[in-house]
């Protein structure tokens, strides 16, 4: 079969389910785009090359599957290398097609070529795979090697470079494979050691599930939701992955920031950490809350990169590969075992509903402007069961994480880089990947939803149904929270502020979203109620209390407790830490 090369890489991408593709076109990519959509792709181009790697992103997460974008030469890819850095840190699978000159260009001693620089050079530090595909023949190896590495071990973002030169050329190709002849498509773990883990697990007292992001970019609930059920035990979420799978609400724990999550970990015999990096948000498995009857406890550590395995802490029973074809092959290994609930965990879980009651009865109420713990409390608590769930600030997602009525099955936001700007990209990449057919709820700062206002515009334009809560301080809320602590309650907070005229509602009208300013708490609920039931893009702008949003966050201590090279002042102090 003779095609281009850009026609021949997007049915290497269908052959692995991929049916996305985001960026700007331009004279390198618009035949690839077209392809794509002629051939019932949904392609879509943001405001900013950095927003597209963004919703790629979460098209990964949403999908299991590897998200798609591409970058014009020069400023278009450059663009992009936020978008790679926050792709590899969080683990996401992610595929990057930069354009660029020819490759005769790389070889010419001129200066001052328009659009030229060594890609490659820059790139190749961000991601786990770099290449140029300099003739057509190599168009399916080099395809399929970004397929292989963004998909084995540590997931992690590729970079495929696409000259002008031979983007465009046509070769007559083989035919093509299905994945499980180039890659890896299942990956079981050791009998050995799988023997070894339901041992442990028999022995077990009070074993917990700590489960990470890996859970839910492999799209795994299901299985996680098996393993808790028969071994009847606690589900301790992790800061990136708090998010809740169906029927368990009543054993998931928030580790750090619930006392029942706090008190599972403390008094577990066994942790099986399920697809987390054990890094510094659960104190590395070894301190903090799990310094109490460390010497004791067991591990089985579920992960897919074999190099991970005893870094952070010893394990006893490493279980390396997929989650999805581990957790059944543990199940299948315990063969009807089931454990009947201990009483620590019954009363742990007495305990976290009268924490959750008593939390809610203690949240501050009528206030102008409106409370920061309020506003999540309202803003949370009408949400449909099949809604996503979308995040992104400081103080506002600090709030979100103990105040939120709302358990989502899915939840988009970045843990490992905080990188601000992400949210409204990633609601949108979490819409496109379920077809618009899920509501999905943004919970916001200003100042983050500021980094990326211009695709609002893209969620009109795509007929999204997001809607878009935003919480006001007009400052850099977390910041004005350093400033008073560190240099005292009459410091400068030197351009910690910005504009109170701002009128984010106007701003949404513009770009032809629906928009509401409310000042009253009784009235936000109602109001994303409407927005939900409308399924057009709205912004809901609410003024909340400056000082508690900077000073008031809630657990703040504990989140405090992640930094754990901070000297005292700065941060966690050191001997504090663990």
């Amino acid at each position: 079969m003779s095609v281009p090369v850009h026609e021949r890489i997007i049915h290497l991408l269908e052959a692995e389910g991929i049916n996305t593709l985001f960026g700007i076109p331009d004279p390198g990519f618009i035949h690839m785009a077209m392809v794509a959509e002629k051939r019932g792709w949904q392609v879509l181009a943001p405001h900013h090359e950095q927003n597209g790697g963004f919703m790629a992103d979460a098209v990964a997460r949403m999908t299991g599957k590897p998200g798609v974008c591409f970058g014009t030469q020069g400023p278009g890819i450059s663009n992009l290398a936020t978008a790679m850095i926050v792709a590899k840190k969080e683990c996401s699978p992610t595929i990057f097609f930069g354009g660029n000159r020819s490759r005769t260009a790389k070889q010419r001693a001129r200066v001052g070529r328009i659009q030229y620089m060594d890609q490659l050079e820059h790139f190749r530090p961000l991601v786990k795979y770099a290449a140029i595909v300099e003739e057509p023949d190599q168009v399916d190896e080099i395809v399929r090697e970004a397929i292989r590495q963004v998909t084995t071990g540590k997931p992690g973002p590729a970079y495929i470079e696409l000259p002008l030169s031979v983007i465009h050329e046509t070769y007559n190709w083989p035919s093509l494979m299905a994945p499980e002849k180039y890659r890896m498509v299942e990956q079981a773990a050791s009998g050995t050691m799988i023997e070894k883990a339901v041992q442990l697990i028999k022995q077990a007292k009070n074993p917990v599930l700590l489960v990470g992001q890996g859970m839910f970019t492999s799209r795994s609930h299901q299985a996680v939701g098996e393993l808790a059920s028969q071994l009847d035990c606690p589900i301790l979420q992790t800061s990136g992955c708090a998010m809740t799978i169906k029927g368990h609400e009543h054993r998931t724990f928030a580790y750090g920031f619930s006392p029942a999550g706090r008190a599972a970990a403390s008094n577990s015999d066994l942790c099986i950490a399920i697809g987390t990096e054990l890094g510094e948000p659960v104190h590395m498995g070894i301190g903090r809350h799990w310094e109490a009857g460390d010497a004791q406890r067991k591990w089985i550590y579920i992960e897919r990169d074999a190099q991970a395995i005893g870094v952070n802490r010893p394990i006893d029973a490493p279980l390396v590969g997929d989650m999805r074809d581990i957790i059944p092959q543990l199940l299948r290994a315990l063969d009807g075992f089931k454990r009947e609930a201990s009483a620590e965990f019954k009363q742990w879980q007495i305990e976290q509903s009268q924490w959750k009651e008593k939390l809610l009865a203690e949240v501050p109420s009528g206030s102008i402007p409106v409370h920061p713990a309020r506003l999540i409390v309202e803003a949370t608590k009408s949400i449909p069961s099949n809604a996503i769930y979308a995040a992104d600030g400081g103080s506002t997602t600090i709030f979100g994480w103990t105040y939120s009525q709302y358990k989502p099955e899915d939840l988009v936001w970045n843990q490992n880089t905080g990188h601000l700007g992400t949210g409204l990209p990633y609601a949108i990449g979490a819409a496109i990947a379920t077809e618009g057919k899920r509501p999905v709820v943004f919970v916001t700062g200003d100042s983050s939803f500021l980094f990326s206002i211009q695709e609002l515009e893209t969620a009109v334009r795509k007929k999204l149904p997001i809607v878009t809560i935003v919480a006001c301080d007009y400052a850099w809320g977390l910041e004005v929270g350093c400033w008073k602590k560190q240099v005292g309650p009459e410091s400068p907070e030197t351009e910690a502020h910005w504009g109170n005229w701002v009128r984010f509602d106007k701003i949404a009208e513009g770009f032809g979203a629906h928009g509401e300013f409310i000042n009253d708490e009784k009235d936000i609920a109602p109001a994303v109620e409407r927005a939900i039931a409308s399924g057009k893009p709205t912004v809901i702008q609410v003024p909340v209390d400056a000082y508690a949003n900077a000073m008031d966050a809630p657990n703040y201590e504990e989140f405090k407790s992640w930094y754990t090279d901070f000297k005292a002042g700065y941060g966690a102090d050191a001997e504090d830490a663990y």
